[in-house]
């Protein structure tokens, strides 16, 4: 598990519109920490690890100076983000070799955990992909015009990131076609007829989307703050 290159492609491409601010999502702070930082921190446990960051170019200069200013200085790469977020994920690609392990994180997921990590590399070592999931606990209606249906929870889960990829798998399935259907990068994977597999992820792992989720994820820092200390 540990001799294969693994290399984290952070997504930072998007421009992050719902939270209402004039800078994306991905350099809101949380607790006086930038998202984005918190995301790269995730995985500094893993050994001999690479990154590449993908962002939109018109933030490019804007990343640099914050991270000169804050004193940010995990290395990494920079790849530039495309109209959609497959094309920003095939950007990034490019820079990682066919021969590594590759884990790619939205930047707005800052709170993913070891164990988690853990379970991907562990599971996509081995059998060559490996997205985390959880359990679903609300009640999940489908919706089709002016009816609706309940669906049985506990046969659905939902998808986080990290989600881990040999990088010869996932970089020949990015040379399809874009379809606007690609939900995520197992999505794109899937669709060429390859099994994904499925390991455990944690709750904490929450996606930062709306202006409510970062007053969760100061809770969230606080406790996991409180229980690593």
């Amino acid at each position: 598990m540990d001799k294969i290159e693994k290399h984290v492609l952070i997504v930072a491409g998007g421009d992050g519109t719902r939270m209402g601010n004039k800078l994306p999502k991905q350099f809101c702070s949380i607790a006086g920490k930038p998202m984005l930082f918190l995301a790269f921190q995730s995985f500094m446990h893993l050994p001999d690890v690479k990154y590449t960051l993908v962002l939109g170019s018109k933030y490019i200069e804007f990343w640099q100076n914050l991270c000169k200013r804050e004193g940010f200085n995990i290395p990494h790469d920079i790849a530039i983000g495309g109209p959609t977020r497959f094309h920003s994920v095939k950007s990034g690609l490019k820079n990682i070799s066919s021969g590594s392990l590759v884990l790619i994180h939205d930047a707005a997921r800052p709170f993913v955990s070891k164990q988690t990590i853990k379970n991907i590399v562990e599971i996509a070592s081995r059998k060559g992909n490996a997205i985390p999931v959880i359990n679903i606990t609300d009640t999940i209606r489908k919706v089709e015009g002016a009816y609706s249906n309940i669906i049985d929870r506990n046969k659905l889960r939902a998808v986080q990131t990290p989600q881990g990829f040999h990088a010869s798998l996932i970089k020949s399935a990015y040379n399809q076609p874009y379809d606007e259907t690609f939900s995520d990068d197992a999505n794109v994977l899937e669709s060429t007829g390859v099994k994904i597999n499925i390991v455990a992820g944690n709750a904490e792992n929450i996606k930062i989307s709306n202006p409510i989720d970062l007053i969760i994820a100061e809770s969230i820092l606080g406790h996991l703050a409180q229980t690593s200390g």
